[in-house]
C-alpha cells in the first residue's frame, strides 16, 4: 500500500486502524469476549468456553503472523512496542502481569473490556479509564517540571538490572533456531497455533457456540489485520519506498516543511492492538487540544473500539447507564485501575497487547506476561470467593494460601480453609 505523500500514507494507516478497531469493538460487545470473564468462568465454574475463544484468537493471530512474516507481509521485528527486543525484562513482565491481573479483576475488566463497557454506557469504566490513562501517561512521560517518570521513580533502578540480554531477539524462533530464525518462527508459530486450534475445536460445546467462535475469530483476525496494515503502508518517493517511521526519522531530508510531522516516529512502526499505553496516548492527545502530531495508531484504536461497542449497544438496545453501587465498589475499582495502569505499562501490554498481539510474535516475555496476568486474576477471584463464603473466618492470608492450593501451586497441607 504505497502513497505519494506522508500525509496520505499516515491517514490510510489511521483510518484503517479505526475501522478494524470499530469492527472488533462491536463484535467483542456482541459476543461478550472477555479475558477476565474467561478466567472467571474457568476458575469458578470450570467452564472453558470463553477461555477457548481467547485461545482461538491467539491461534488465529499466531498462525497468521507466522505465515505472513515468512512471506514478507508482516514485520514484527521492528514493532512498537518492541516485543522481540533481545533484552528480556522478565521481572517486569511477571510483576506487571500479576499487578494487571489483580487490577482487571478488581476493576471488572481488562483494558479492552473497559473501552467496551464505556461504549455500552458504563460510567464506572470512565472513572477506571481516566485513572489508567493518567498513570499510563506518567509511567513513560516525565512529571511537569521534572525529568522523572513514575517508572523511573518506582521501578527502573531496581527492576531493570534483573533483565537478561540474549544474543538474539527473544522470540522462540530466534532463541531455538538461531540463524534459521525465519524457518523457526514459521514452524513454531504454526505448530503452536495448530495445537491451540485442536484443543479449542475438540470441544463440542465450543463448536456449537456461535458467539465464542465469532469473538475469537474476529479478535484474532483484527490483530492480524493491524499487523498487516501497519507493516505495509509506505511512502513512494519516485520509486523509493519509505516506511512511515523511517520517513519521520529522515524528515528533514525528505519533507519540504515541518508541517504534518508527528511528535515521535516509534508509534508509526509495525504494531497491533494493545490498550493500556494507548489510553495514556489518548490522554496526551486530548490534553494537547487534539494536536495532529499526537494522533497515533493507539489513539485511533482506542476510539474505534469505543465507537464500535457503542454502535452495537444501540443496535442491540443494550446501552445501559451504570454507576457505582456504593463506596466500597468505587474504592475497589479505583485500586484496580491503579494496578492496571502501572502493571499494564510495566508488563508492556494487557490481555490483548501481550496475550494476543505479543504472543503472535512468539515473544518469550509475552508468554510470561500472559501467564502472570491469568495467575493474578485467578488468585484474586479465589481470595474474593473464600472471603465471601467464610467472612470473618477467612483472613487474606488464609484465603490466598487456600487459593494457591486450589490452583495446584501449593501442596494440600497448606490449605487453611475447606474447599467450597
Amino acid at each position: 500500500m504505497a502513497f505519494e505523500t506522508f500525509i496520505q500514507a499516515q491517514s490510510a494507516l489511521l483510518w484503517a486502524t479505526f475501522v478494524i478497531a470499530l469492527i472488533m469493538g462491536a463484535v467483542v460487545n456482541k459476543t461478550n469476549f472477555c479475558t477476565m470473564g474467561a478466567v472467571s468462568d474457568a476458575v469458578n465454574m470450570s467452564d472453558m468456553g470463553r477461555m477457548r475463544a481467547w485461545f482461538l484468537a491467539i491461534a488465529v493471530a499466531m498462525i497468521g503472523v507466522a505465515i505472513l512474516e515468512f512471506i514478507g507481509l508482516v514485520n514484527p521485528v521492528s514493532s512498537f512496542p518492541p516485543y522481540r527486543a533481545n533484552q528480556l525484562i522478565w521481572a517486569e513482565n511477571i510483576l506487571g502481569g500479576l499487578m494487571f491481573g489483580v487490577g482487571m479483576t478488581l476493576a471488572s475488566g481488562c483494558g479492552n473490556k473497559t473501552l467496551i463497557r464505556i461504549g455500552g454506557g458504563n460510567l464506572k469504566s470512565i472513572v477506571v479509564l481516566l485513572i489508567i490513562a493518567v498513570i499510563a501517561y506518567f509511567m513513560i512521560n516525565p512529571f511537569p517540571g521534572s525529568d522523572q517518570t513514575l517508572m523511573s521513580v518506582l521501578f527502573y533502578d531496581w527492576i531493570r538490572p534483573l533483565a537478561v540480554t540474549f544474543s538474539t531477539p527473544q522470540d522462540l524462533g530466534s532463541v531455538i533456531a538461531g540463524d534459521n530464525a525465519a524457518i523457526g518462527r514459521l514452524v513454531i508459530g504454526s505448530l503452536l497455533g495448530l495445537m491451540l486450534l485442536i484443543y479449542v475445536l475438540k470441544s463440542a460445546d465450543f463448536r456449537g457456540s456461535f458467539d465464542n467462535i465469532l469473538g475469537g475469530m474476529v479478535v484474532g483476525l483484527a490483530v492480524l489485520a493491524a499487523w498487516y496494515v501497519s507493516s505495509n503502508v509506505v511512502v513512494d518517493l519516485d520509486g523509493e519506498m519509505h516506511s512511515l517511521s523511517g520517513y519521520v526519522q529522515q524528515w528533514d531530508f525528505l519533507a519540504d516543511s515541518s508541517e504534518g510531522k508527528p511528535a515521535d516516529s516509534r508509534p508509526l512502526s509495525p504494531q497491533s492492538f494493545t490498550f493500556i499505553n494507548p489510553m495514556g496516548q489518548a490522554l496526551g492527545y486530548t490534553a494537547s487540544g487534539f494536536s495532529a502530531k499526537l494522533l497515533t495508531f493507539g489513539v485511533m484504536a482506542f476510539f474505534g473500539v469505543i465507537v464500535g461497542s457503542f454502535l452495537w449497544a444501540l443496535v442491540s438496545r443494550g446501552f445501559r447507564i451504570e454507576w457505582f453501587v456504593n463506596l466500597k465498589d468505587f474504592t475497589t475499582h479505583v485500586i484496580g485501575a491503579v494496578l492496571m495502569g502501572i502493571g499494564g505499562v510495566l508488563a508492556m501490554g494487557c490481555t490483548i497487547g501481550q496475550g494476543v498481539t505479543g504472543i503472535s510474535t512468539l515473544s518469550v516475555g509475552s508468554f510470561m506476561a500472559m501467564g502472570a496476568i491469568v495467575l493474578g486474576s485467578a488468585l484474586t477471584m479465589k481470595v474474593q470467593y473464600y472471603k465471601l463464603v467464610y467472612e470473618e473466618e477467612a483472613s487474606f492470608m488464609k484465603a490466598l494460601l487456600t487459593g494457591l492450593v486450589d490452583l495446584k501451586l501449593l501442596p494440600e497441607r497448606f490449605r487453611k480453609l475447606e474447599a467450597v
